[in-house]
């Protein structure tokens, strides 16, 4: 077998590390940031704790360029050109080789002390087998240096860091695109939204809301993905920079690889079928009659799908807020709406789709936070009809688990004047709500207002400012957290 000549990964590596040679990153010329760049760099550069960083999140969304942005920010804060290291390990020339000959190699380029403060980043972590092994033994060995890997299969990413990196590694989430960025990435925050700010809270409104929904429609269709944002090539024609190069890499060349998957057409059948439907109401046993697979076959696919941040899965719970033994239905969102646009075509405000649609943008506000594992959605029999809640957030006590927080979410605001028509939503705050005045929040398309039915205040938001207050409130909250 031949080698790879160690000449070869010299040049390679002084090529993807271009500040050695100018004392800056160019690719971060022109490039704006995320919201989550202050939290993840003051995480990544505190040297108080020896633990590698594992930064996560699904393809596209801006992972690699914050490590560079990262870099970029460590060197105009006076850190040394020579104690920083980028490798992308989905690069040919790397396959096969060790991260720590990676190393090697660096401290051979660059004489330095290894003992000193470095930044090494490894991009695209997922394809070295046995990365955790590799890694925490680098952490170990090299207590001064801040080891940032980062990968796109989230859920087999996180599993490894759990399993082999307790107390040595910390995740960070990057999700697709808010609707705050994608106001903020636009310059339009400010134009379009109000803020007031009483103490810690913060109450928000739209200046003008037929904007705003029209900003909300167009965020549904490219705004989860900063590229697509700031180009208008591929905004116009989303499935082609978006679907193939997005959702085909990960399904005919992550999926396979990571999980050594065969039939990628049964995958992607599957994979279709959910985007189409998103935010809908599944089964295994339905969707294994509908495609012809086993329900066991349909139920690894699903764990892989999430796995790669494509789907987000949302349990049901009963009338009592209690979970089912065994959940055999569920609801299966995109974790970024815009992913619809690219396999099918774009929506408008008008579209059918575009209930479900907004239910998904906003549940994505949430996806892979701390938070998304306490989101259900509440349906039950009552007489021959079923009654439904799409949104409950449930907290644990010691005595038990209670809803906190229930929501419909609407694209439409004829509820307003006729409250009567959320019989599920008014029983099952009244059921489940421990206050003396049980409060709910119906989304709408345009209005706002509160009123009372049957004893339950009501609380009605346009769903675009609420999906933007989901996700200005989760940036918030991990700012808290991390600074």
């Amino acid at each position: 077998m031949c080698e790879i000549l160690e000449s070869d990964l010299k040049k390679s590596l002084a090529s993807d590390n271009p500040w050695w040679n100018n004392g800056s990153d160019p690719l971060t010329v022109g490039l704006r940031q995320r919201a989550y760049f202050k939290a993840f760099k003051t995480l990544s550069l505190n040297w108080e704790v020896n633990r590698s960083v594992i930064l996560m999140g699904p393809r596209r969304v801006g992972k690699t360029v914050m490590l560079h942005q990262l870099i970029q920010h460590a060197l105009e804060d006076g850190f040394s050109a020579d104690s920083i290291l980028f490798a992308s390990l989905d690069t040919p020339l790397y396959g096969g080789i060790a991260p720590y000959r990676l190393v090697e190699i660096f401290e051979e380029l660059k004489p330095h002390d290894p003992h000193s403060r470095r930044l090494i980043i490894f991009d695209e972590i997922q394809y070295l087998k046995g990365w955790e092994v590799h890694l925490k033994n680098l952490t170990d060995r090299f207590p001064k240096t801040r080891f940032i890997a980062s990968g796109s299969a989230a859920a087999a990413l996180r599993l490894k860091s759990n399993e082999s990196g307790a107390g040595r590694f910390t995740d960070f989430f990057l999700p697709s695109l808010s609707f705050s960025e994608y106001l903020n990435f636009k310059n339009l925050e400010n134009d379009l939204i109000d803020q007031v700010e009483t103490g810690s809270q913060y109450c928000y409104s739209a200046k003008d809301i037929e904007k705003l929904n029209h900003e909300f429609v167009h965020y549904l269709n490219y705004g989860n993905y900063p590229e697509a944002v700031l180009n208008q090539a591929i905004r116009k024609n989303p499935s082609r920079y978006l679907g193939r190069d997005l959702i085909d890499r990960i399904l005919l060349r992550d999926l396979p690889s990571l999980y050594g998957i065969e039939n990628i057409q049964e995958l992607n059948k599957l994979f279709t079928t959910i985007a189409y439907h998103s935010g809908k109401e599944f089964s295994l046993n339905g969707l294994a009659s509908g495609s012809g697979v086993s329900t066991h076959t349909i139920k690894r696919y699903l764990e892989y799908l999430e796995a790669a941040f494509l789907i987000m899965r949302i349990n049901r719970i009963d009338d009592d807020g209690t979970s089912f033994v065994r959940n055999r239905q569920f609801k299966l969102h995109l974790t970024s709406p815009s992913m619809r646009t690219a396999l099918f075509s774009s929506l408008e405000g008008e579209d059918e789709a575009m209930g479900h649609m907004t239910e998904t943008a906003i549940f994505s506000q949430w996806s892979h936070s701390d938070i998304a594992g306490k989101l259900h959605y509440a349906k039950w029999k009552k007489g021959r009809q079923f009654r439904e809640v799409d949104l409950v957030i449930r907290a644990s006590y010691s005595w038990g688990r209670l809803p906190v927080e229930t929501t419909e979410i609407k694209w439409s605001d004829r509820f307003i004047s006729r409250p009567a028509e959320l019989k599920g939503l008014i029983e099952f705050a009244q059921r489940n709500c421990i206050a003396d005045t049980p409060k709910v929040t119906v989304t709408s398309r345009t209005t706002s207002g509160n009123s009372q039915f049957k004893g339950v205040e009501i609380d009605f938001v346009p769903s675009a400012v609420f999906c933007y207050r989901l996700g200005r409130t989760r940036i918030r909250r991990l700012e808290a957290e991390v600074l």
